[in-house]
């Protein structure tokens, strides 16, 4: 469980600082960044109960994190560059991500 529950935190984490940086840095609609910044907003709603290890917030973010596969997957088709390699890196992060709460989940389960 300890595995599961570091991959899930890591991977959650690491998704939040890619998409500051993404956003923030390598695609801003503007100059001055945009309010895409809010995704990152977004994934922290989640990330205490990630870290508490509250199963009720690993079973409803396990679908949550999916959004953020069908955008990495969307933008991995329609951009280049570094925003594509980005993208790349979104798709990998939420896989682990749902993966390790999925098996998290079931191995927590009550019989």
């Amino acid at each position: 469980m300890n595995k599961l529950y570091l991959s899930a935190s890591i991977s959650l984490i690491c998704l939040i600082i890619l998409n500051l940086f993404w956003e923030i840095f390598y695609n801003p609609l503007n100059s001055l960044g945009s309010f895409m910044v809010i995704k990152s907003v977004i994934l922290l709603i989640p990330l205490p109960g990630i870290l508490k290890k509250n199963r009720y917030t690993y079973q409803w973010s396990s679908m949550f994190i999916l959004l953020f596969f069908i955008e990495g997957v969307v933008r991995f088709y329609s951009e280049t560059g570094v925003s594509q390699s980005m993208a790349l890196y979104q798709i990998i992060l939420s896989c682990i991500f749902f993966v390790s709460t999925m098996f998290f989940c079931k191995g927590t389960r009550r019989p």
